[in-house]
């Protein structure tokens, strides 16, 4: 059987591709010109080079594939220009989407997140069901997403076989950019945090959300949604263990939220004004205001998937950010 993937270059994306690769399914995958590839061609994969939000090219890539994994995403908590962000986010996933229907894929799994779902009123673990609107939504990749979603279930209402995974925050090795999250980690083993705020995250290993991509292929139920995630822990713990992983306590204070959100409101200002990435990232700092909790009931349930402790995905990733130079000697 072959699989059609986009995002294979991505952290989630190659260990998805690994995953399938060792399912025995032939890969192909539509990548940008200039993406890191050496993982795929070690796993034999088939190399399309293409724009996610070109049509034409989507199309052309997916024709005689079998099923289908969207996984690339835009995924930043400040951009310079919010547009290129939504046409790859919302555009490409509509450009995803008319392919499938076009070339017929027997299935199509969507790579979404739990930072489009919504979030409970008195702080405990949301679930695929709980409320959220459109005004629930913090920040431009939070934004692009929920939109991006929305168009998915329009598609599976109309009769497109495609199941929705949402990610919770993955952890582990071959975070090359890294993402935000991969960024604390760095960042912190790198004594670059000297503060916290008071908030959240659910924790999951990316091996583990590789597998739930493949398990929702196999047994996920068309239109339904599924929270890849593990567990709940809070940034203090984050922490806490890194700083076990590392063999040494690392120092950090608990930061009140109103003044920091003021700095990066001012941060922000001048991050506009000379076009720069900023040091405190607004967004970053607005979703932090909540715990973002969530349930992974119903994809351990349904799915079968895989719980593994998340104090191993933190080990690996911090041995991966240590071999890759990331990570300065402790």
């Amino acid at each position: 059987m072959k699989a059609f993937i986009t995002g294979a270059s991505g952290f989630v994306g190659c260990h998805v591709a690994r995953a399938l690769s060792e399912k025995g399914f032939r890969l192909r995958a539509l990548v940008r010109r200039g993406s890191r590839v050496s993982h795929l061609l070690r796993l034999n994969c088939e190399l399309i080079p293409g724009d996610l939000r070109n049509r034409k090219d989507v199309i052309a890539a997916m024709k005689g594939c079998d099923v289908g994994f969207h996984v690339a995403a835009d995924y930043r908590l400040w951009v310079p220009d919010p547009v290129n962000m939504y046409r790859t986010n919302v555009g490409g996933t509509k450009n995803v989407l008319d392919a499938a229907r076009l070339v017929h894929l027997d299935r199509l799994v969507y790579t979404s997140t739990v930072g489009a779902l919504g979030k409970t009123k008195d702080g405990s673990p949301a679930t695929e069901k709980t409320p959220v609107s459109f005004q629930d939504m913090v920040g431009h990749y939070k934004k692009s997403k929920f939109l991006a979603e929305k168009l998915v279930e329009k598609y599976a209402e109309e009769g497109l076989p495609v199941v929705i995974v949402n990610p919770s925050t993955p952890v582990g090795p071959e975070d090359t950019k890294p993402t935000p999250t991969g960024k604390i980690i760095v960042d912190y083993l790198n004594k670059k945090i000297p503060g916290y705020l008071d908030t959240g995250l659910n924790l999951v290993d990316v091996r583990d959300v590789a597998q739930g991509h493949v398990l929702a292929l196999q047994r996920g139920t068309t239109g339904e949604k599924y929270i890849l995630g593990n567990e709940n822990v809070t940034l203090e713990k984050i922490f806490d263990m890194l700083a076990e992983i590392r063999g040494k306590k690392m120092h950090g204070y608990r930061l009140p939220y109103h003044p920091v959100l003021f700095a990066a409101y001012i941060n922000a200002g001048i991050s506009r004004l000379f076009g720069v990435e900023p040091l405190i990232p607004l967004d970053g700092v607005r979703m932090a205001r909540k715990h973002m909790f969530f349930d992974p009931g119903k994809a351990v349930r349904e799915l079968g998937f895989p719980q593994t402790p998340i104090k191993k995905a933190l080990e690996d990733a911090v041995q991966w950010f240590e071999q890759n130079g990331y990570v300065s000697a402790p």
